[in-house]
């Protein structure tokens, strides 16, 4: 799960940031870019003030396990740590999930049993000024 935003011409992976008040993102750029600084070998990062941004959104991986619809928690190696998004406590149950809280279900399954790995996108403003 990350957040992305468009600044200028160009799509960042970036971090929401609070300033006295203000939201900013922190836009993070593995090339360099005008104003960017670079704050290690091969990340660079800039902060500007969300409503400069034209679209921002928060950005996580979905899929299917046994026809099931999940989003990806985590990665390790070749496996996911998949969270079921049905809403079905039964479904959860005979699907083997372990509850982590209460209508929360995961588990670890091999990258090669998911199917439909997407990324789902989901806007956070409303364009330039809406954040």
């Amino acid at each position: 799960m990350t957040y992305r935003a468009r600044w200028g011409d160009a799509d960042y992976d970036a971090s929401p940031e609070l300033r006295s008040g203000r939201l900013w993102m922190r836009l993070r750029s593995t090339a360099p870019a005008p104003e960017f600084e670079e704050v290690r070998p091969g990340r660079y990062v800039r902060a500007v003030p969300a409503d400069e941004c034209a679209a921002v959104c928060f950005v996580s991986l979905v899929c299917r396990w046994r026809g099931a619809p999940f989003r990806v928690h985590d990665r390790r190696d070749d496996e996911l740590l998949l969270e079921y998004t049905g809403g079905r406590v039964t479904v959860a149950q005979s699907l083997g999930l372990d509850r982590v809280e209460r209508g929360v279900y995961r588990r670890w399954v091999s990258r090669d049993e998911v199917t439909e790995l997407r990324e789902h996108a989901v806007p956070l403003d409303d364009g330039p000024g809406g954040v």
